[in-house]
């Protein structure tokens, strides 16, 4: 068994969070995750705190497991979001898209422990520096938006940097991703992809069937110009988006287009003009299992690597 302080701290018995997935990591996912030894992870996204409590409530009514809210500090409705954390007490929250240094205060003193996501050694200082317990470093190869710095550089960066735990996210997909971060110093691991072809992922079927089918060079990155690359499948959709970019088009012209394309993609099957977020570990994913099937394959090919190559990872 890897057991590692993230284990310990967050009492969850693999060191595997599921990504927080707009429009994809609902109630549901998430459960089967912490039921399965994980940390479940419901996706705030742009909703309103309202459409958060009942996800919240839901949980609570599958699981008594810990589980955690990602938060989108971008989101028009984060002020509302980040107060309901605390009145519901919400074990782990996880923050992406800016600081979120204005709540920390708020959501210790109800006992959440605080993990921000980072692309960078100096938001990862300065976080640690404002009290986060742990620290999740997320390179460009993972879906959805990304930063500038690969899992393989950023994560003994700031392993070497601070003292709290952190935990690789982007380019994982099986054991051997989990065992190659464990070397590099991580106490856990951030998994979205993979989790997308989970039995209890509610993501249309047409997104699973084309992360499926992915190969290894099938993601692209569109949107840099706005300052809010994203990794997606391609597809008729980033097809619009080079051409805009290539004729240098009005930042406001690129965001009207990307406006709602998640939705179409996870919600309506739309995979040709939605938003198929997605790793560039795609081409490793191809088979659907249930979310308890994944995490123990994934620590035992782990295991196994490690204890070929008599690697021990210290806790």
């Amino acid at each position: 068994m890897i057991n590692t302080k993230i284990c310990s701290l967050l009492n969850i018995k693999y060191p595997i969070f599921q990504g927080g997935m707009a429009q994809i990591s609902d109630a549901g996912l998430a459960a089967a995750v912490s039921e399965a030894g994980g940390l479940g992870v419901i996706a705030a996204g742009n909703g309103t705190a309202e459409t958060l409590q009942k996800e919240i409530k839901r949980i609570r009514k599958l699981t008594n497991k810990p589980f955690g809210v990602n938060v989108m500090l971008l989101s028009p409705y984060v002020n509302e979001v980040g107060n309901l954390l605390a009145e519901e007490k919400v074990p782990v929250i996880i923050t992406g898209a800016g600081s979120p240094g204005k709540f920390i205060k708020l959501w210790k003193r109800a006992g959440s422990k605080i993990i921000p996501v980072v692309p960078s050694v100096t938001f990862a200082e300065h976080l640690e520096k404002l009290g986060a317990d742990a620290l999740i470093c997320e390179g460009m190869e993972s879906g959805g938006h990304i930063g500038e710095i690969t899992t393989m550089c950023l994560t003994p960066q700031v392993v070497d940097a601070v003292k709290v735990p952190a935990i690789a996210a982007g380019g994982i997909g099986d054991g051997r991703g989990i065992a190659a971060v464990m070397c590099l110093g991580a106490q856990g691991v951030q998994i979205g992809t993979r989790f997308l072809l989970a039995n209890e992922c509610s993501v249309h079927q047409n997104y699973k069937d084309k992360v499926k089918r992915a190969k290894d060079t099938d993601t692209a990155v569109t949107g840099r110009a706005t300052g809010h690359p994203v990794r997606v499948l391609k597809n008729k959709l980033v097809t619009k988006f080079k051409k805009l970019e290539k004729n240098n088009a009005p930042v406001e012209e690129m965001e009207r287009l990307g406006r709602g394309r998640l939705y179409k993609a996870a919600v309506e099957g739309d995979i040709d003009y939605g938003s198929v977020m997605s790793g560039q570990i795609a081409g490793l994913v191809n088979k659907e299992q249930n979310c308890e099937e994944i995490i123990v394959e994934m620590f035992e090919e782990a295991e196994k690597v490690m204890n070929d190559l008599n690697i021990y990872i210290r806790g």
